[in-house]
């Protein structure tokens, strides 16, 4: 079994309105030192083992289903578990 942890975020070329959001908000409450906020998503998925390459499994979950390749990149964090 694999526990697997993905992080997508907008690509840096494009605008993120939710997190020029945050940051106003933060310089508003006096947080002036805060020079950018991106807005991202976290995932964690639990893969029973397969006889296909998790990597080449997670990398497909990440392009079809929880991410935008258009205008997303994710990476991603995969650890083997141990049966209890």
């Amino acid at each position: 079994m694999y526990k697997v942890k993905v992080f997508v975020t907008l690509r840096e070329s494009v605008l993120d309105p939710q997190g020029t959001a945050v940051k106003n908000s933060l310089h508003s409450l006096q947080y002036t030192d805060v020079a950018e906020v991106r807005i991202g998503k976290f995932m964690e998925l639990t893969i029973e083992k397969t006889d296909r390459d998790v990597e080449e499994v997670v990398k497909e979950i990440c392009n079809k289903v929880l991410a935008n390749p258009v205008i997303e990149d994710y990476r991603y964090e995969i650890e083997e578990c141990v049966a209890q």
